[in-house]
């Protein structure tokens, strides 16, 4: 028992002194690195927010006329959002 704490109190300062060294070396990285890795994602983030901006998105409801000039041609199509709109059909229908 005596002789394990005899080792661990043993050790040269030199050692000590060059762990902390590398351990300076290594929290030194590790923090460029993570300040690096924010201002990548806040750059991406900025192009991201560009892109999604250059699109018009509008809120506005657009309407489209529609004519129909055959004889047997149906008005009815669907538009963008999916609902059936009922044009107009100038043909003449038999009764």
């Amino acid at each position: 028992m005596d002789n394990k704490n005899d080792n661990i109190a043993n050790v040269p300062y030199v050692v000590y002194e060059s762990a902390q060294n590398r351990m300076e070396q290594i929290n030194k990285r590790l923090l460029i690195a993570l300040i690096i890795t924010v201002i990548l994602v806040f750059i991406s983030n900025l192009a991201w927010l560009y892109a999604w901006c250059q699109y018009d998105y509008s809120s506005e409801e657009t309407s489209n006329e529609v004519t129909v000039d055959g004889k047997d041609g149906i008005a009815n199509y669907i538009g963008n959002d999916g609902d059936i709109n009922n044009g107009i059909s100038e043909s003449e229908e038999d009764n």
